[in-house]
């Protein structure tokens, strides 16, 4: 049971509340923008792949996405939920 709840709860986790240096893998996205979407797929940014948070910052957060490195702004990185 306690299992179950912990799985649902970094089901619904978004990219701000990641740690750093851990890798997490991409659950869902919802910018409320296609062309954003289309983008960040084309990065390799979609459901199930692989992402890590290389650093935190005020202004945002450097990821790695497959073999890239991408600064995100915070509004996009809370767009990006993540397990």
């Amino acid at each position: 049971m306690l299992t179950k709840r912990i799985t649902e709860r970094r089901a619904k986790m978004n990219l701000l509340e990641a740690e750093e240096g851990k890798e997490y893998t991409v659950d869902s996205i919802n910018t409320g923008d296609e062309e954003l979407e289309a983008f960040l797929f084309s990065l390799g940014c979609y459901s199930g792949e692989p992402i890590t948070v290389i650093a935190h910052r005020r202004s945002g957060m450097t990821v790695s996405i497959k073999d890239g490195r991408y600064n995100l702004d915070p509004g996009l990185a809370g767009a990006i939920k993540i397990k």
